[in-house]
């Protein structure tokens, strides 16, 4: 299975929504899409939605934290949201949750953030 990105920019936050598997194929296109977004669209903040997202190994985990030390390099924060169970255990395996913020869906994690217009 590939892997579809869906970019939205939401007042001053980028929604990123990821579905189908985050891997070592498909992890050079997440970064190069998630890094343009995030300057092309000036966004302070990252939610990433992982609702749909069946497989992720540790280039994936890569991107993430890569995406994470830009947006905090900038004074921003990275909120993760709709984790599945599988993906939630290699989160937690890898210390990820230690400094990334958790959220049940997209509303509590633009909520979490104060998202401002």
């Amino acid at each position: 299975m590939s892997l579809q990105i869906e970019l939205e920019h939401y007042r001053n936050a980028l929604i990123v929504r990821l579905t189908g598997e985050l891997d070592h194929h498909t992890a050079d296109t997440v970064k190069a899409r998630m890094e343009e977004a995030i300057l092309r669209g000036h966004s302070a903040h990252i939610i990433l939605s992982l609702k749909n997202l069946t497989f992720m190994d540790s280039s994936g985990l890569g991107v993430i934290l890569g995406r994470y030390k830009q947006i905090t390099g900038r004074g921003g924060k990275m909120v993760v949201c709709d984790v599945n169970a599988s993906v939630y255990r290699l989160f937690e395996m890898s210390g990820l949750f230690k400094i990334l913020s958790i959220q049940e869906n997209e509303r509590q994690a633009i909520q979490s953030l104060e998202v401002v217009s």
